[in-house]
């Protein structure tokens, strides 16, 4: 199993949660991002005045948050070049994050997430050279081990014993 076909199988087992990943991501690019944004621009704009910059921007941003598509179309007319570069970082640190989950979910071997005790392990019927299709000891899904074979058809079960 080559790396891009671990990366792309790391891609199918997270799909899902990268689709709420990335739906987060742009709703508190619009929630958050904007409104801490215009506050920092405001707080940036009364410290030139001679104004504490700190006691404006919490002011400001806890008015913002409850206003925050106001605060994007403030940010697309008036702020557009610092919003970009807010949500430029914010973004950055975004895909880092999603990048650790892509990682750690590339699979480590070749047989993860393959079923134990399957048949798995042929192909194209091979089994039935020494298995039967259709009855005996059940072994795994349509495989059966005839009784009715010459030679040994002892059958060895191999499972964790829990004792409580």
């Amino acid at each position: 199993m080559g790396f891009f076909d671990k990366v792309k199988a790391a891609f199918r087992k997270i799909k899902t949660k990268l689709i709420v990943y990335l739906v987060i991501i742009v709703v508190v690019a619009v929630m958050g991002v904007a409104p801490l944004n215009v506050s920092i621009q405001e707080g940036m704009m009364a410290s030139k005045a001679g104004e504490d910059f700190w006691a404006i921007f919490f002011t400001q941003l806890f008015g913002n948050i409850q206003k925050p598509l106001s605060c994007l179309g403030q940010c697309f007319s008036t702020y557009f070049l610092a919003y970009m570069n807010t949500l430029k970082y914010y973004l950055l640190i975004a895909g880092f994050f999603a990048l650790i989950g892509i990682i750690k979910a590339i699979p480590k071997h070749e047989f993860q997430d393959i079923e134990n005790g399957s048949s798995d392990w042929s192909e194209n019927g091979e089994q039935y050279a020494v298995l039967s299709k259709k009855k005996g000891i059940i072994l795994a899904e349509k495989n059966y081990l005839p009784v009715d074979k010459r030679g040994n058809v002892n059958v060895l079960v191999v499972r964790r014993f829990w004792c409580w």
